[in-house]
């Protein structure tokens, strides 16, 4: 309807609270230690995200202004978000595993003011000084004439529970290690302000902005193909009603149900399924700071059992690893509250899939592999569980209303099964609307591929994921180039046991530089500085020269049938030089040995 209004902050909230369930649970927060958790209420978290509105005001903050968020998998994390949507400004996330160059690119890029932060985090046994990253980040932009002007900073470490005398340890259970460490980073009087005191200052009542259908609700940056990374820009109306939709049917979520994912809300996964999409259905949910692996491979079936978790969503990276620990560990909880299992971020190979659902599921779970990606909002490929027969590998059917097709690089659409790209032939409520700052490449992105068709491509070769490293190759090269004994780069994605993908570099020299390996630990390094640790190249090889087309373009297909020893090239008539192919084919085997 045509002036219409509404705020998700207050349908994910305020509507619940004011229907009787402010006692509710909305999170179960579990932190890296097993040890530190807290209980978080519809109430609770209604009355911190309103002084967080206000303490957002206070620091400056308006309707439509870009705020960046930048905080480890805490409370405060949700909090923030949903405080930015309460009072219309914009909200952009970004992961804490990202570099200070990468903050920064994405706080220049959305022209942010504020951001929000934590002193750090513990990622297992990895302690982060994030706030130190984020002085760097700040920095950085002053350099390009950028100005921060506000930094808002939770005091998150330490946080375990240790007033109780035995750091939350119940009877018969060994505490947990004393966290007795804070990180005392820089402050900057004027444009530092500690969380506690802003909330502290804050009034606990915040009436919400209401929004038109389509302004802006976030943006979250993801790469492309210029290595430049590009903010998808999503906006009120559709992507609420997408997000909470695809969240009830993709799950069966029914209000008995405990709901666990375990994507860090930097991705998109954490926007619409740990934030977004549960609490729009009133949902109780499990928030995980920590790593699956810490203190040891048990911990996911541990938390199942102490919440009783019922919906499970993760990645197949993560499925692969915990495979690999052996049944035992898993077997040795009772994991009878599952009744769903589901993946997310890239491709689960049929082993995997049929592990997690003999094994993790007691062949008596539904397995739902989604498949979707920060451009689409959620799901548009996915069983239903209990009503889509289901295959191991195959996210099986469209979402309702969605309508994919497959074309060649000709556009042509393909019938059966084949490799093409995957298009969209129209809209769906939870598309992104534009590229923030820049229209002219959203349209040349995502609809000008095939002639102006119309149609919306979202990857090639049939499948691609939501956290892919193939989102982040162009980033990577570019990253490389940036050495000075590197003439050129190309980056692609391997297939690998246990990640699913593997980071491939083909590099070529400056003449008068050499190959070495210090030269390889000086690339690996670049790398991480720039984009971050998760980023980092396994595999790095001497490439004299790049197949190319006649041109200019490197062909990747090709580069990607090396990478991984295969021979069998397709058709290469368009090649320049194909000399160059036998030279790349003996230099894997010596880099590889």
């Amino acid at each position: 309807m045509r002036g219409a209004t509404t705020n998700v902050c207050y349908n994910a909230l305020d509507r619940h609270v004011e229907n009787g369930d402010a006692d509710r649970v909305a999170f179960y927060w579990e932190g890296n230690e097993p040890a530190d958790d807290e209980v978080v209420t519809y109430g609770q978290l209604l009355e911190r995200v309103r002084r967080c509105s206000n303490a957002l005001r206070a620091l400056g903050v308006r309707r439509g202004d870009p705020v960046a968020v930048y905080l480890p998998m805490i409370p405060e994390l949700a909090v923030t978000v949903l405080a930015c949507a309460r009072i219309g400004a914009v909200h952009s996330v970004v992961f804490g595993g990202f570099s200070a160059d990468a903050l920064a690119d994405r706080i220049l890029d959305a022209k942010c003011e504020v951001i929000v932060t934590s002193d750090g985090f513990w990622r297992g046994n990895k302690l982060v000084h994030l706030k130190e990253i984020a002085d760097h980040a700040v920095q950085e932009c002053a350099e390009k004439d950028h100005t921060v002007r506000k930094v808002l900073v939770v005091r998150h470490l330490p946080r375990l529970k240790q007033h109780t005398g035995t750091n939350g340890a119940t009877d018969g259970e060994q505490p947990a290690k004393k966290m007795e460490y804070d990180i005392e980073a820089a402050w900057s009087a004027g444009r530092d302000v500690w969380w506690t005191d802003a909330m502290k200052e804050a009034a606990p009542d915040c009436e919400p902005e209401w929004m038109d259908a389509e302004d802006p609700l976030f943006m979250l940056y993801t790469s492309g193909s210029t290595g430049k990374p590009k903010g998808v820009l999503h906006t009120t109306a559709g992507y609420m009603l997408y997000a909470a939709t695809t969240f009830k049917y993709s799950f069966d979520y029914h209000p008995e149900d405990v709901y666990w994912c375990t994507a860090d809300v930097g991705w998109i996964t954490g926007h619409s399924y740990v934030v977004y999409g549960p609490l729009l259905n009133r949902a109780t949910s499990v928030m995980f700071e920590g790593s699956p692996f810490y203190p040891n491979g048990e911990r996911p079936w541990q938390i199942v059992d102490k919440y009783a978790v019922s919906k499970f969503y993760t990645a197949p990276t993560a499925i692969r690893a915990l495979m690999r620990l052996g049944d035992e560990l898993v077997t040795k909880y009772s994991r009878r509250s599952l009744k769903v299992l589901a993946t997310v971020g890239e491709p689960i190979n049929p082993e995997a899939w049929l592990w997690y659902h003999r094994v993790v599921g007691d062949a008596r779970c539904a397995v739902v592999d989604t498949f979707w990606q920060t451009e689409t909002g959620g799901h548009v490929i996915t069983p239903l569980p209990g009503a889509t027969p289901t295959k191991p590998g195959s996210a099986c059917r469209p979402f309702f209303g969605v309508q994919p097709a497959l074309l060649d690089e000709q556009g042509v659409e393909i019938h059966g099964p084949g490799e093409g790209y995957l298009v969209f032939r129209r809209p769906w409520p939870g598309i992104m609307r534009t590229v923030f700052g820049n229209h002219e490449r959203f349209e040349t992105t995502y609809f000008k591929k095939f002639n102006g068709s119309g149609a919306f491509p979202l990857t090639e070769s049939g499948r691609s994921s939501v956290f892919p490293l193939t989102e982040f190759c162009a980033q990577i090269e570019s990253a490389l180039i940036e050495h000075p004994a590197v003439a050129e780069a190309a980056v692609v994605a391997v297939p690998h046991s246990i990640k699913g993908e593997a980071v491939y570099c083909f590099v070529t020299n400056k003449q008068g530089t050499e190959w070495s390996d210090q030269l390889k630990k000086d690339l690996i390094l670049k790398v991480r500085e720039r984009i971050g640790a998760f980023a980092a190249p396994d595999y790095l090889q001497s490439a004299p020269g790049l197949p190319k087309t006649r041109s200019g373009k490197i062909m990747r297909r090709v580069l990607r049938k090396i990478a991984v020893g295969d021979r069998q090239l397709g058709d290469v008539s368009t090649m320049a030089d194909s000399t160059v192919i036998d030279t790349l084919f003996e230099l894997r085997s010596v880099h590889l040995k």
